[in-house]
């Protein structure tokens, strides 16, 4: 067969493994519904199909995860919108009918920042109002109902600082207990950014490692968790309860001398669980006695709700039940449906922050070892969920580029090897509902969100919403635009992904995008995003292939830890057979015009081939946060990446970093094809000076380059109308050298700029 006919064969063949998501079991899985089938497998074939330009995927609704309410009728989702004409977003709560997939809306208050489930009330609702009436940067907790949410709804209690991430659970007696995160000072107060005396003097003093991480220079406030309770009163309201009086919530994690949680920059309220009885609060922190900058070590915090008692870690290296050897990073605790036992993460490696993650069980007060489940497992779940009986649990895991849910025993041995029962695309979030099912919540390439019920027996049983069916930007959009193939690489086969662009046709030539992921250990998923979206790139007349060389997750631990000292190795040879690959087999994609583009590990990618063979095979290159002086990683924050992925401390292993140097002279008298360079000021795992020493050579060589730079952002670019200007640059400096902008009228053009370019040449 033909590798073109190879390609058309397996684009039906992955159109219908999508369908088979909704049978049970691999040989006789039983058809459910059409519409399951149609969204699913097809898209949406009603709509005409248009192309995805920057300022509709920037401006399309983004909407949250859908939660169910305890009767698993509907479900509550928030739904947010930009727009370029009023330079504002607004957001609306919506309920959405988990039977017929109606949605109506609850409300648009912009004060509305969360909202949940009210204990087991399939109407009332408890939220957080953004503003306070009494303190200026305070919150309000509020409840109101589903039938009314404007005009039946109540303050229940004034909460004194800028707090997030509800959780609550109902105590025997009808109370609310509940939990918050915020910024704490010291003495474990809240911290009040509108009420805090600023000091005369903008200097800092630091006298320890880790003076910044991320986008943020540490100060003496920190992460903390804050636990209240909302009496039940006789009038069947409920109100701020006895011990928190006018929002002096009881902070659970300043007792401990250097605790943080949830811990930053990714922490949230899944750095935290409440039990189910009320009772119990577990919460991750980084190791206290521990350097932050140089290790992963964390771990999960026990202590009662009240505050009544000091937290105290269920695994750390003094704690009678830790497993040997195990001393990295811990995450994602959950309790138990019955208040019993708690779920979580941890890594062995004290120093890999890519390291497998191991699920582990402690049972409340137990004094043994805490065991492993599937402890042999080779994949790594980011979340887990108790069944509703307690005997299972359901894992969100990372498999072969996309994220599915598969089921665990609670009980499982080390051998054990779970099952999935979803497929396609990436889970976001999932929820038990009481029929048995479980309501999930996911996006795809060529979705931005869908909104499913699924069961272990019995994979998809119904989808309930997808974006590409309802807004105009994503119109035509389906599981069509997208293929995969695997292929030979430097020691092992290698997956990529392949994307179309609008009305693709087999019998045209396409120019070729060349994707490259970041991490390094990362991986180009089956999942939508607003920053690298894979259909905003082909839309600009481009077929993309996204390769997941060695380093990338989600296909066994060898693949994702065979990079290690091996940068410009081992991955760029597997770049290098897929150029070749797509090269030989593809008849529809135009190598010789090919232009290519990666982010954070990409970027250095993208800098490394600059200055190596493969840089001479692209009319253009863009590289976002890439590293390029090999000696400048000292400046990072997160010591224990550099160590662990050099082998070794700057000083005693510096042959290491210097091994897969950009910047050495040979590779710099290698370079000549036009670059594109990004980087953002608040970016500080990968400093600005790393952006401005690539663009001086460049420069300096003569090659043409332009620097993008953004002070108010990080490693990524979220500000929409930063965005805009990002993919306007990006977008318009590919096409400029690839000649996409002479053949298609949707391409953007550098030309169209709306930033002014500063340009002192004579």
């Amino acid at each position: 067969m033909s590798p073109q006919k190879r390609i058309n064969t397996f684009r039906v063949r992955v159109n219908l493994v999508l369908c088979t998501i909704i049978f049970c079991n691999a040989c006789a899985y039983l058809f459910v519904n059409m519409r399951a089938f149609q969204l699913l497998a097809i898209g949406s074939a009603v709509l005409p199909a248009v192309a995805l330009a920057p300022k509709q995927l920037i401006s399309a609704p983004r909407r949250s995860t859908a939660v169910p309410n305890p009767s698993g009728e509907v479900a509550l989702f928030s739904t947010g919108q930009y727009s370029f004409e009023s330079h504002e977003s607004s957001t609306t709560w919506n309920l959405i009918d988990l039977k017929s997939g109606k949605i109506s809306e609850l409300t648009d208050d912009s004060n509305v920042s969360e909202i949940i489930w009210l204990g087991s009330s399939n109407s009332e609702l408890l939220y957080i109002n953004s503003t306070n009436a009494d303190i200026p940067g305070g919150v309000e907790l509020w409840i109101s109902d589903t039938a009314d949410f404007n005009n039946f709804r109540y303050k229940a209690a004034s909460l004194s600082a800028s707090l997030s991430g509800l959780k609550t659970a109902t105590t025997k007696t009808g109370d609310i207990n509940f939990l918050v995160y915020g910024q704490s000072y010291g003495n474990g107060t809240a911290y009040n950014d509108k009420l805090a005396v600023k000091p005369l003097s903008t200097a800092r003093i630091y006298d320890s490692i880790y003076p910044r991480h991320w986008d943020t220079w540490l100060t003496t406030t920190f992460n903390a968790v804050f636990s209240g309770t909302l009496e039940l009163k006789k009038s069947g309201q409920w109100a701020t309860s006895r011990y928190v009086s006018r929002g002096a919530l009881k902070n659970l994690v300043s007792t401990v001398k250097n605790l943080e949680s949830p811990y930053p920059p990714y922490g949230d309220s899944t750095d935290y669980d409440i039990s189910p009885d009320g009772k119990w609060v577990a919460f991750k922190s980084k190791a206290p006695e521990l350097p932050r900058a140089n290790n992963t070590a964390s771990y999960i915090y026990f202590v009662p709700h009240d505050g009544s008692k000091n937290p105290e870690a269920i695994n750390g290296p003094d704690s009678p039940g830790t497993p040997e050897g195990v001393k990295g990073d811990s995450s994602g605790p959950v309790f138990s449906p019955d208040s019993e036992q708690l779920a979580y993460f941890q890594m062995t490696d004290i120093a890999y922050e890519s390291d497998r993650r191991t699920l582990y069980v402690y049972t409340i007060d137990s004094k043994e070892t805490i065991p492993a489940l599937a402890k042999n497992w080779d994949r790594s779940p980011s979340a887990a969920k108790w069944t509703t009986d307690g005997k299972g649990l359901i894992l969100n895991t990372e498999d072969r580029a996309r994220n599915r849910l598969f089921i665990l025993p609670s009980d499982a041995g080390d051998d054990f090897v779970p099952r999935n029962f979803t497929d396609s695309g990436s889970v976001s979030s999932y929820y038990n509902l009481p029929n048995g099912e479980i309501l999930v919540s996911g996006s795809a390439m060529w979705t931005s969100r869908i909104i499913y019920t699924a069961t272990p027996e019995k994979g998809v049983t119904n989808v309930v919403f997808s974006a590409n069916e309802v807004d105009p930007a994503l119109n035509g959009m389906s599981s069509a635009d997208v293929d995969e193939f695997y292929y030979e690489g430097n020691w092992t086969e290698i997956h990529s992904w392949i994307i179309y662009p609008q009305n693709f046709d087999t019998s045209k030539t396409y120019p070729l995008l060349f994707y490259i992921h970041g991490g390094p250990q990362g991986s180009w998923a089956d999942s939508w995003s607003t920053r690298w979206n894979y259909k905003v790139w082909a839309d600009q007349g481009y077929v993309v292939v996204a390769p997941n060389p060695t380093g990338s997750t989600g296909f066994g631990d060898k693949l994702t830890d065979m990079i290690t000292n091996n940068w410009g190795s081992y991955p760029y040879d597997d770049l290098v057979k897929c150029w070749e690959y797509v090269r030989d087999n593809f008849d529809f994609i135009d190598t010789d015009n090919g232009v290519a583009a990666g982010a954070s590990y990409g970027g250095f990618m993208i800098n490394w081939i600059q200055g190596n063979p493969l840089g001479r095979k692209f009319k253009a290159l863009v590289s976002h946060d890439g590293t390029f002086v090999a000696d400048a990683k000292i400046s990072t924050e997160e010591l224990w990446f550099i160590e662990h992925d050099f082998n070794g401390t700057f000083w005693g292993d510096r042959d290491n970093y210097r091994r897969w140097d950009p910047s050495a002279p040979e590779h710099i008298l290698q370079m000549d094809t036009p670059q594109l360079i990004i980087h953002s000021d608040l970016d500080f795992r990968l400093p600005i000076s790393e952006g401005l020493s690539l663009f001086n050579v460049l420069q300096m060589r003569g090659v043409p380059s332009r620097l993008l730079n953004f002070p108010d952002e990080n490693h990524w670019v979220t500000n929409q109308e930063n965005s805009l200007v990002w993919h306007q640059q990006v977008l318009g400096w590919i096409n400029k050298y690839s000649g996409i902008g002479a053949s298609n009228s949707n391409a953007v053009s550098l030309d169209e700029t709306i930033v002014p370019v500063v340009d002192y040449n004579p």
